[in-house]
């Protein structure tokens, strides 16, 4: 298949919306869909998805890139399956009119034209590591972003955990699958008289029921041991190399590490349960899940985390990204610091799991303002602020009275200082107890490190008016999560695997600032028509 750019939509006399009554065509345009039509259908590049198709220009062409993508944004936006979304493009004109496909006698869509695209955008990333979806989102973010002149320099940063689409497991499910997954693998493949006969219940339509459901609690650990060792058996009868490239034998190898120890007489056993690893697998049918416990709740699935950029009048999600749900906070952060290019100063507003010294030191660095709720980790007493060290943290330079130590000591393992003061200064020093001076035969010693100085100088930051607006301001992205999970059912993704998860979501992410966009092109038509006739 080619790819060609949809550059002409031309009406004709049977152009639908043509055809409709002037009344019908005032509802049209009083609709979303003439916003979609003017502002989200022509900012969309196709080009950017002709690596997708092939270059033999004598190949059938392409349905319009522009088509496909702005009607799985309004597949978002409506909530519709995929089916529902082709009716619906078939059959209601202001879907036809959103799309700038009302000429067409027949609708270029068919009941697979969505799913393959998404598969085309799959197969890519898988290939390549490019997301264009994500470049896509930023270029239409940009367009709106000009509608709303939303050139604000404020961003706000928060993640949610999204559901994978896969039911939880129990080990015992979990490695008995697998092992059934690859000697039914054998079986189909016609090998089936490599399998010893110990291990042909596996191909029986009951066994699963048997061995799983009608598993008593004391007999749970002799099954598991059980199991282990059958699929211990069946990695040895996949040892050739061709095998070593098919999912089956891979997910067999990957439980096997991740379930089993090895034993001193050469066979294999059960991990301790409290060694078993978040991302560990979940479910054979989506390997990329991990676990994760978050505020007291446990989650199977993936961590979505949210960019939001913040105008007076308005905002814009301007970044969406999704991972594993081992994926910290933390690493979110510093992941777009790092990868921030331009020079021009940025406040990033977030929750304390953003913080850090490290991240604080980073964002100082690339002019941006990192403003968080609160700090994670240990109180630091303010008194350490006050304390002064060399560039690299090595040397103690001053207390908070002024007075230099007689010698500091640094432990690079806990990057830690002992710095000694003399005794008349700290015995009847007001900071004594705060600093935690600890009496010496000669001296007083005080533990001190340059990130505790760091730490308590950013809580009296934190203390300033200036940054009690910026924390309060960071209350508002609450609910963007909120809104991803009632209006557009972001734990109820019909999909597995993390790359497939992630184009759903990138599509919900872009319906979502199309709603945006058009609610304040709204207030603005509203605010016009209330304006009054001077004259």
């Amino acid at each position: 298949m080619s790819f060609k750019p949809n550059n002409c939509q031309r009406m004709t006399l049977h152009d639908s919306y043509l055809n409709l009554t002037p009344r019908v065509q005032k509802i049209v345009q009083n609709s979303w869909c003439k916003d979609f039509a003017e502002i989200v259908f022509p900012a969309i590049n196709e080009e950017r998805f002709s690596v997708l198709y092939d270059d033999n220009p004598a190949s059938r062409p392409n349905t319009p890139v522009n088509f496909i993508i702005g009607a799985l944004i309004l597949k978002e936006n409506g909530n519709l399956s995929d089916d529902e979304l082709l009716e619906a493009i078939c059959c209601d004109v202001r879907y036809q009119y959103a799309l700038h496909s009302t000429q067409c006698k027949e609708q270029p869509v068919s009941d697979r034209t969505f799913s393959r695209f998404r598969e085309r955008i799959y197969n890519y990333a898988l290939k390549t590591g490019h997301d264009l979806l994500d470049e896509e989102m930023e270029g239409l973010t940009q367009t709106y972003s000009e509608y709303m002149n939303l050139h604000s320099n404020i961003k706000r940063m928060d993640s949610l955990m999204v559901a994978s689409h896969c039911k939880s497991m129990s080990r015992l499910e979990i490695i008995y699958k697998v092992t059934a997954n690859a000697i039914k693998l054998i079986d189909r493949l016609g090998l089936r008289d490599l399998l010893a006969q110990d291990l042909l219940h596996y191909l029986e339509e009951e066994d699963f029921n048997e061995t799983i459901y009608y598993c008593k609690s004391e007999d749970v650990e002799p099954r598991l041991q059980k199991v282990i060792r059958e699929a211990e058996a069946v990695k040895r009868l996949m040892a050739e190399d061709v095998w070593h490239e098919m999912p089956e034998y891979q997910l067999l190898i990957r439980v096997l590490y991740e379930q089993a120890d090895r034993a001193e007489d050469g066979g294999v056993v059960p991990k301790d349960k409290k060694a078993i690893t978040p991302d560990s697998l979940q479910n054979p049918s989506d390997p990329d899940a991990t676990f994760r416990s978050k505020a007291g709740k446990s989650h199977k699935g993936y961590v979505v985390n949210v960019n939001e950029t913040v105008g007076e009048e308005g905002s814009l999600i301007t970044g969406i990204r999704t991972e594993q749900n081992t994926y910290s906070d933390s690493q979110f952060c510093k992941d777009y610091i790092n990868q921030k290019n331009n020079v021009d100063p940025e406040t990033m507003i977030a929750d304390g799991a953003y913080g850090g010294v490290e991240n604080q030191n980073l964002a100082e660095d690339k002019n941006i303002k990192l403003v968080t709720t609160s700090l994670s980790g240990p109180e630091a007493d303010p008194i350490f602020a006050q304390f002064t060290f060399n560039e690299e943290g090595t040397q103690v330079l001053s207390c908070p009275k002024g007075h230099a130590p007689i010698k500091t000591t640094h432990y690079p393992k806990k990057d830690t200082c002992r710095a000694l003061f003399a005794k008349n200064l700290c015995e009847n020093c007001p900071n004594r107890d705060a600093c935690k001076a600890k009496p010496q035969r000669k001296n007083f010693a005080v533990h001190v490190s340059k990130r505790m100085m760091q730490r308590a100088q950013y809580r009296d930051k934190l203390s300033t008016e200036e940054y009690r607006k910026l924390t309060h301001m960071r209350n508002a992205i609450e609910g963007i999560p909120s809104v991803l999970r009632r209006k557009y059912h972001i734990d109820d993704i019909p999909t597995y695997g993390l790359i497939r998860t992630r184009t759903f979501i990138q599509f919900k992410a872009m319906a979502y600032n199309f709603v945006k966009v058009r609610h304040y092109l709204q207030r603005h038509r509203d605010n016009c028509a209330l304006q009054p006739v001077i004259g």
